[in-house]
């Protein structure tokens, strides 16, 4: 349970942290959570892909926030279209 806590927790300060830095604020808890945790799992598999590990919490979250960042990024330029 309380790993679940400490995912989310991550999860909804990395999407907070990647809407600060793309768009100029956040996009409401559920949202960030939302974002974040999909962060977390695309900053895994990508990062994984090249052969970089983030260990430890701090480095999960960086992680989080590059993957949501990536994510932003790609959302962003879908709905331009």
């Amino acid at each position: 349970m309380m790993n679940l806590l400490i995912f989310l927790v991550i999860g909804a300060t990395a999407g907070w942290i990647a809407g600060q830095l793309m768009k100029g604020g956040g996009y409401g808890l559920i949202s960030n959570m939302v974002i974040g945790v999909l962060g977390a799992f695309l900053g895994k598999f990508l990062f994984g892909y090249l052969g970089f590990s983030f260990e430890g919490l701090i480095g999960t979250l960086i992680s989080a926030v590059l993957g949501a960042v990536i994510l932003v990024f790609i959302v962003s330029l879908i709905k331009k279209r």
